[in-house]
């Protein structure tokens, strides 16, 4: 008998003929993250954490893999060979005792999930058996059925496995398992609530930033670079580009009639993303834009700016309102970065009166006679510096 940690997933269990490989690459994913003596391994539906020869350290264990990808839930139980009822009811009170003996009062029921169909006992049968014993064990325990303070869980596989309770996880799918993007990473509250919801569908990221001195600072580079290392948690190495894009934005100031500023701008952007995306393999670029919240994210601008990518351009926030975006960005931890009070590039140089629903053709019209544009262009691809943040973890 000893304390492992049980891990759970949802979606890599659906994923049919590609399942192995999920979970291959969930269960690589989190034994990166743990030290030395610490193993991950497959169990019928689950994945498990054990300690060479001893119990795990849960807390430790927890602070080191919880920002993964792919995980639904981590639970702290108890695993034994022995799986005979008595054991099982020794094993269900003493784990009660160990966790909610305080209590003055508490309630509680038992489920029971049964992989392996030849024990003798019904999950039913099991559930009454474990929490009959557990109710004539202590005092303070009192079964409840519908509405319990602790659901007791007796898990019937290879092994047996006692727990309560489960540390909610990331949930989606492993990093890695559904391509790779360049992300477009301002300093901002949405583009890395963007790059964290890529992450969870499996997307394996890098980012791009697009530095602007003198017009923007050090400080506001810094910021980004924090919230490139707090999107590491959840992409395995990633990496931050950051273009010099300082040539470009003043050409497209000086050049630009009014109105037309911001799409042409953001045109700029992506296709200095698309370029790195290409040498950089990726099969398409992500963004922040929120559907209609700035004149350049209007149906109108957005299909004037995308003909300037030529990889498939993905923005998961289309259809969430800021306040979800800013709610997202408290969870992920990112919002206190964000609103540091230092400026990006894409704030910088804005029109006063920006058109909201620019003619594409005539946007075309206006950037064919940027004739400096493409040499810039490829300079800023020339001048890009790489941040690696390999694996990164919040735990000690």
């Amino acid at each position: 008998m000893k304390k492992v940690a049980l891990v759970k997933y949802g979606e890599v269990a659906l994923r049919g003929k590609n399942r192995r490989l999920h979970e291959n690459k969930l269960a690589g994913a989190i034994k990166a993250k743990l030290p030395d003596g610490y193993w991950v391994k497959k169990e019928q539906g689950r994945l498990l954490i054990e300690k060479d020869g001893e119990d795990i350290d849960f807390e430790k264990v927890i602070r080191l893999i919880r920002h993964t990808t792919g995980v639904t839930g981590f639970c702290s139980c108890i695993q034994t060979d022995d799986m005979d009822i008595e054991c099982l009811q020794k094993i269900a009170l003493e784990y009660m005792l160990d966790n909610y003996g305080q209590r003055d009062k508490i309630t509680f029921k038992v489920e029971t999930r049964r992989a392996d169909k030849s024990y003798p006992f019904t999950s039913q049968e099991i559930s009454a058996r474990v929490g009959g014993y557990v109710y004539d064990g202590a005092g303070n325990f009192v079964a409840e059925m519908r509405f319990p303070d602790v659901v007791l869980h007796v898990e019937i596989r290879n092994s047996a496995y006692v727990y309560a309770g489960t540390v909610k996880g990331v949930g989606g799918l492993p990093s890695g398992t559904n391509g790779k993007a360049l992300l477009l990473l301002s300093g901002g509250i949405d583009s890395p609530v963007a790059g964290f919801l890529t992450a969870k569908r499996g997307v394996r990221l890098d980012a791009v930033y697009f530095d602007s001195p003198p017009f923007t600072s050090a400080r506001a580079a810094e910021k980004t670079r924090d919230l490139a290392a707090r999107l590491a948690l959840y992409v395995e190495n990633l990496r931050l580009y950051t273009a010099f894009f300082t040539p470009i934005q003043t050409y497209i100031y000086e050049n630009t009639p009014p109105g037309k500023l911001n799409i042409m701008l953001k045109r700029a952007m992506l296709a200095v993303a698309s370029k790195l995306g290409e040498k950089l393999k990726c099969h398409g670029l992500v963004v922040g834009d929120s559907l209609g919240q700035v004149s350049s994210q209007t149906m109108e601008s957005i299909l004037a700016i995308n003909s300037a990518a030529t990889l498939p351009v993905y923005r998961p926030l289309s259809g969430m309102d800021k306040a979800e975006i800013t709610e997202m960005a408290r969870r992920i931890e990112t919002y206190e970065i964000s609103i540091r009070p230092y400026e990006d590039c894409c704030t910088v140089f804005t029109d006063k009166n920006p058109e909201t629903r620019p003619n594409a053709a005539a946007v075309s019209r206006v950037e064919r006679r940027l004739a400096d544009l493409p040499d810039l262009i490829e300079k800023a691809i020339e001048s890009v510096a790489v941040t690696e943040y390999g694996r990164v973890s919040d735990g000690a």
